[in-house]
């Protein structure tokens, strides 16, 4: 029998990852047969194509890249990605972050639960929710939710429940996705007059809440904060690294087949990125006496106005 491809043996060793195998129970459309890690997307809006995602974490205070992951190209996997290098950060240089700055990629309830409750890290993340409405009818952010009696109280002032009566055993009534049911009475939407704004092809109103809906709210919380707005514009910091990724180191095509050799080329492309912002501040902690030594000899490929802001540490 002839040896396992060494791309088609570390997919095989992925399988329970949770960038790359566990990522999605979907079974994929198509299968590279010379590289089955790859994930087939067409989230370049163009022709589909086999591709990995590179994905950073990132020090907003400096833009310096702290840890590469990469992870097959959607959305579940990014976020296992992120989970790991959070992880894999606070293990090998003890960094523990006050909030995390991402895209609504990474606002799903799971990730928002496993951010608040286990890490106690700040999502400054919109959160991932289809709950809007376009057809008119009323849409859960107008029903309040009261904690205490845990229930939800309608427009109209009715209580929605997860059950009227008691069990012998307590029930949480959480199904298997996580969410919970809570449910207004048939006779009370019968005779509701805003039943057809509210539920007009339904016997009675019907709201999901996760159990991470805690989490949830906290999002929603910080993202009406001044300290949201700044994070959202020092992101920017992460896109700029991905377009100079892109068009200024020319990643757009892996030289290297498997999730190891994705690995090794985001990790290389990270480190020139690392060392080109190194190069950019390295003056700056350079006392004036040696610039004024040295500047004869880079003025011809730095202008004066880089160096013109150089102080004595």
């Amino acid at each position: 029998m002839a040896a396992t491809r060494r791309s088609v043996q570390e997919y095989l060793d992925t399988l329970d990852d949770a960038a790359w195998g566990a990522a999605s129970e979907v079974k994929p459309k198509f299968v590279s047969r010379s590289d089955p890690a790859a994930q087939w997307t067409g989230a370049m809006k163009g022709h589909a194509l086999f591709a990995y995602a590179t994905n950073y974490l990132i020090d907003l205070d400096h833009a310096v890249i702290v840890d590469v992951e990469a992870s097959r190209a959607i959305r579940q996997a990014e976020v296992g990605a992120a989970r790991t290098m959070i992880d894999r950060a606070q293990d090998r240089f003890g960094l523990y972050p006050e909030r995390l700055a991402a895209d609504s990629a990474y606002g799903s309830a799971e990730m928002l639960g496993w951010l608040v409750h286990e890490r106690g890290i700040e999502p400054h993340i919109p959160v991932f929710d289809k709950s809007e409405r376009r057809d008119g009818t009323f849409e859960r952010a107008e029903f309040s939710y009261d904690r205490k009696r845990d229930l939800y109280t309608c427009p109209r002032g009715k209580e929605l429940r997860q059950y009227r009566r008691r069990f012998a055993s307590p029930r949480d009534g959480v199904d298997d996705e996580g969410f919970m049911r809570y449910r207004a009475s048939k006779l009370d939407c019968d005779a509701c007059a805003l039943k057809p704004r509210c539920c007009p092809n339904g016997p009675a109103r019907k709201i999901l809440r996760s159990i991470h809906e805690g989490a949830r709210d906290m999002a929603r919380d910080i993202a009406a904060t001044d300290a949201y707005v700044t994070s959202r514009r020092e992101r920017k910091k992460v896109e700029v690294l991905f377009a100079h990724l892109k068009r200024i180191l020319k990643l757009d095509r892996l030289r290297l087949r498997g999730p190891n050799g994705a690995r090794d080329e985001f990790h290389l492309a990270a480190a020139a990125q690392n060392l080109r912002k190194l190069a950019k501040l390295i003056f700056f902690f350079i006392p004036v006496e040696i610039v004024d030594k040295v500047w004869p000899l880079v003025r011809t490929r730095w202008p004066r106005r880089h160096v013109g802001a150089v102080q004595d540490p």
